[in-house]
């Protein structure tokens, strides 16, 4: 397999839990659940809905980083409604 056959299919394999999956995590200070459904892309910048078991209620948060740490990924957000950063570590 060529070369850049390869790297695309490393590519995408890596975007697969943000792009089609629901992924669930937890957030780092409250220790409740989060959820990032699929369909939301995971990345710098981008905004995502997160549903936050804790809250009950799905919310809007800017990713500010990406991880991996271990055996998970640890992604910092701000969150739009509590004008707080959050970090949640998510299942890898």
């Amino acid at each position: 397999m060529p070369l850049k056959s390869l790297l695309m299919a490393a590519v995408l394999t890596l975007s697969l839990p943000a792009n089609t999956f629901a992924w669930d995590g937890v957030d780092s200070d409250s220790g409740g659940a989060v959820e990032i459904g699929k369909g939301n892309l995971v990345r710098s910048g981008q905004t995502v809905e997160v549903y936050d078991y804790e809250a009950g209620e799905y919310r809007d948060v800017d990713v500010q980083s990406i991880q991996r740490s271990g055996g998970s990924v640890e992604v910092e957000v701000y969150d739009n409604e509590s004008g707080e950063y959050r970090t949640f570590e998510m299942d890898d």
